[in-house]
C-alpha cells in the first residue's frame, strides 16, 4: 500500500492530500530512508514522521485498504 494511503487509512494523518505534501517536504522516512507519497508500506516497516518540533515512529502491524475509525490504532504501535 502507498504511504500516503497507509497514514490516512490509520488516522495518523487525516487527510491524504496532507500526507502527500508531508513526503514531497521530506518530512516521513520508511525504515530511515525519505519516503515519497507513492512508496511502499509492508508489515515490520517502521515509519517516522516529523510535525514541526515533534517526531513520531511507529511500526506498521497490518496493512488494511479499509478500516473503522474505532480500528484504525490497531494498524500500527507507537515506538517513539
Amino acid at each position: 500500500m502507498r504511504i500516503d494511503k497507509y497514514l490516512k487509512n490509520s488516522r495518523l494523518i487525516k487527510r491524504r492530500t496532507v500526507a502527500k505534501e508531508a513526503c514531497d517536504g521530506g518530512r516521513i522516512t520508511i525504515n530511515g530512508k525519505v519516503a515519497k507519497a507513492g512508496s511502499e508500506v509492508k508489515e515490520g516497516d517502521e515509519i517516522t514522521i516529523v510535525f514541526g518540533t515533534k517526531e513520531v515512529t511507529v511500526r506498521v502491524k497490518e496493512v488494511r485498504d479499509s478500516v473503522r475509525k474505532e480500528d484504525a490504532d490497531s494498524m500500527y504501535e507507537v515506538i517513539g
